[in-house]
């Protein structure tokens, strides 16, 4: 796991658990602010950690706070951000291969000419989905985050000036890195986060990773095609849903075959004129 977010061995040294360096940015509109760039963490397989569980534990809950607390204050010029442009922005979560990229694909495939999009990926490597979302025509910037498990409010920001910024369009998808845990505690200044389940992933998900979806606006069961060949129990998904996200909305799609796609487009809307309400 990494070393950012503090879920890693608190004792371990930079080369283990990578380096950091500091510098100045603007990011625009005034937003000027340090960086501390988190690079490779390669714990390798080689060295034994040794636990002092006091003083360890104490590091580990002030490493913690010290970062949760900096990443609030970005995230709030984040939301700043947005909310000057008028920019509605989504939080994707959810486990690897759940479909994050697909359905963004096949929502710029339905609303390219009604919705001004933009994206930001993260993925500890390569550019694949951005340029996925590139060839499907939504202009998008790869975070490529190393062995960080999440996106936080610092690279969301860089991703915006990698944009060229947020003038003139109506939602910034930020599709964040495959994970059930570390992403729940990182506030990226978004609208709204979208927590994405698939169908082969079974229906407990919500009870085992309550944290991810108890901050969740919406729940999307994806890839419901394959519903039926992997016996999934919709109803019982649905109440381990409401029963740690009581709130959250419920979506049921399937991008290879356009089921539900009507109502999570109508999702969208429904969050840019929200959006452009506050924004008035």
């Amino acid at each position: 796991m990494c070393g950012y977010c503090g879920c890693s061995t608190p004792n371990e040294t930079p080369a283990q658990a990578g380096h950091t360096h500091s510098h100045d940015h603007e990011h625009g509109h005034g937003h000027g602010h340090e960086h501390s760039h988190h690079h490779e963490h390669d714990h390798g397989g080689g060295h034994t950690h040794h636990h002092h569980h006091g003083e360890e534990e104490n590091r580990v809950i002030e490493l913690s706070h010290a970062i949760l607390d900096k990443n609030a204050r970005l995230a709030e010029r984040a939301r700043g951000l947005f909310l000057g442009t008028g920019v509605t922005a989504l939080n994707l979560v959810s486990s690897p291969g759940s479909g994050k990229t697909r359905l963004l694909e096949a929502t710029a495939a339905r609303v390219g000419d009604r919705f001004r999009c933009k994206a930001i990926v993260g993925d500890c490597a390569t550019d694949n989905d951005a340029r996925r979302l590139r060839e499907a025509g939504i202009p998008a910037v790869q975070v490529s985050t190393g062995n960080v498990c999440h996106l936080d409010a610092h690279m969301v920001l860089h991703g915006v000036e990698d944009l060229g910024g947020l003038r003139e369009i109506d939602l910034l998808f930020i599709e964040n890195v495959g994970n059930l845990v570390c992403p729940a505690a990182f506030d990226l200044g978004e609208d709204r986060r979208i927590v994405l389940m698939s169908v082969t992933e079974g229906e407990d998900k919500p009870k085992k990773y309550p944290p991810i979806f108890t901050g969740a606006h919406a729940v999307i069961l994806t890839k419901m095609d394959l519903a039926d060949a992997v016996e999934f129990d919709r109803d019982a998904a649905r109440s381990a849903i409401a029963d740690v996200a009581p709130a959250a909305r419920i979506l049921e799609v399937s991008a290879k075959t356009g089921e539900g796609l009507d109502d999570w487009i109508a999702y969208l809307e429904e969050g840019i004129a929200a959006k452009q309400a506050v924004a008035v």
